[in-house]
């Protein structure tokens, strides 16, 4: 094999390490970081230790690559938020989008808050590098609408985090929601219809 090329993992190593990721997913949601263990890992994938040992280097290793692969997708919807769009079409398409990855990604939603709870010890840095920069660029075009008198004077950080808050805990407190809401099936679309009527009253002019 030529110096600097790498054999392309065949296709059972690309399930196996998708087992992998999948079964780890379950375990951090449901245990946090520091309950988690490998040998849980490795049960749920129905992979030996040894074998998840040969795909990735440790627990910390696997934590980071679901985190660096959760970004991307986390940030999708506020990406889309289009500062040519119409203000409050554009924020409640925004609330939308958030509450369907709540029902669609809850795994990846507890993942993500399990880590920011501990202070993000893995993911402060693209934290720093993807999240805020693209934060305060959608914190500014809101102020823009907020001063060309489209939407009510309010305050743009404030305002994603309610969002954040008000959407995300359809996942990240799935359990009491079940017990509270108990087999609802409609419960997502009454969400939906809540959270519109009450983000769509706050950005009245």
């Amino acid at each position: 094999m030529p110096d600097g090329t790498q054999k392309k993992p065949s296709r059972i190593q690309k399930r196996n390490r998708r087992k992998i990721l999948d079964a780890a997913l379950d375990v951090f949601s449901q245990n946090g970081y520091r309950g988690a263990t490998l040998d849980q890992i490795a049960a749920e994938a129905g992979l030996s230790k040894p074998n998840i040992l040969y795909y990735f280097q440790g627990k910390e290793d696997i934590h980071v690559t679901l985190l660096s692969q959760l970004m991307e997708t986390w940030l999708d919807p506020l990406v889309e938020l289009d500062p040519d769009g119409d203000p409050q079409t554009e924020i409640l398409d925004y609330v939308q989008r958030k509450l369907d990855m709540a029902r669609d990604l809850p795994r990846e939603s507890r993942l993500f808050a399990g880590e920011i709870l501990q202070g993000a010890p893995r993911m402060a840095p693209n934290l720093e590098t993807a999240l805020k920069p693209l934060f305060d660029e959608k914190c500014a075009v809101i102020s823009s609408w907020i001063d060309a008198g489209k939407i009510a004077p309010l305050d743009p950080q404030h305002l994603i985090f309610s969002i954040w808050a008000a959407t995300q805990h359809y996942a990240d407190f799935a359990a009491q929601v079940s017990v509270l809401v108990g087999a609802d099936t409609d419960s997502h679309h009454r969400a939906s219809v809540h959270l519109s009527t009450m983000f769509g009253k706050m950005l009245r002019p």
